[in-house]
């Protein structure tokens, strides 16, 4: 039940991101270039924490923006984020998402991650698969050879730009081409729908891998850091989301 009145909620959302007048977004940089921010983002945030406390009164709440960010280490925690995508969002690209996550005691339990503009709900439970709109979905089982890579920049980060760039061309020649969404949590999604083969950033924070990260596991695939070790729920790490042969090729080809 729970679980539904969750998905309930961020549907809700959603329709205030596509009610959105973009021309008067609040429009506002967080302290680096293009680290932005709107007030959509701002009052989902606040709607999904108050709506989703309402629901599970004793957890903790990891979100985004305003520095509302709860230790997720005892007991539940929601790990919020209201608009993945945000640059997307404010240029209306549509390809934007709300991000919840569920966990207890630092692990996963339940993720969903809702594209309003297209009406995609990827949502999984530990242990009992992932769907999109409450259909079975998996992973491609597929070699690198036979699928699309998608990867992530974010334009604040230049220190990462040579290197980004470097893997995407090694997987580019390896792949039938290369993809970049600009929402890590959506793009991530698209791995456990078998849509991309491959997902890969080399620095994301918890809030927008976090639910994405169940569901592709729930799909059949594998996530890890880009270096090949375990992703944190606690600190910001790099993520290579991928089906198990393409996660095998690609982890063969980043480390060359």
């Amino acid at each position: 039940m729970i679980l539904s009145e969750i998905q309930e909620v961020v549907r809700e959302c959603g329709q205030l991101m596509l009610r959105a007048d973009h021309a008067h977004a609040g429009v506002e940089n967080k302290g680096k270039y293009n680290d932005l921010v709107t007030r959509y983002d701002k009052a989902i945030q606040d709607i999904l924490q108050k709506r989703l406390l309402d629901i599970a009164p004793d957890a903790h709440f990891l979100g985004e923006e305003e520095n509302v960010h709860e230790s997720i280490a005892k007991g539940r925690a929601f790990v919020v984020d209201p608009i993945d995508g945000t640059t997307n969002f404010i240029f209306d690209y549509k390809h934007s998402c709300i991000s919840v996550g569920l966990t207890k005691f630092g692990r996963m339990l339940f993720g969903c991650v809702y594209n309003p503009y297209t009406r995609e709900m990827y949502s999984a439970v530990k242990g009992e698969g992932a769907k999109l709109n409450g259909k079975e979905i998996h992973c491609s089982d597929k070699g690198l050879a036979d699928n699309l890579v998608a990867f992530g920049t974010a334009r604040y980060q230049t220190e990462d730009t040579d290197r980004i760039f470097d893997h995407a061309k090694k997987l580019y020649l390896n792949s039938l081409g290369i993809r970049a969404g600009g929402s890590a949590a959506l793009d991530i999604c698209r791995v456990a729908s078998g849509a991309n083969g491959v997902y890969l950033e080399l620095m994301l924070y918890p809030w927008d891998y976090a639910a994405a990260s169940l569901i592709v596991m729930e799909a059949g695939g594998f996530i890890s850091t880009a270096e090949g070790g375990m992703i944190t729920l606690d600190q910001p790490c790099s993520i290579l989301a991928a089906g198990r042969q393409c996660w095998k090729e690609a982890s063969q080809l980043l480390s060359e």
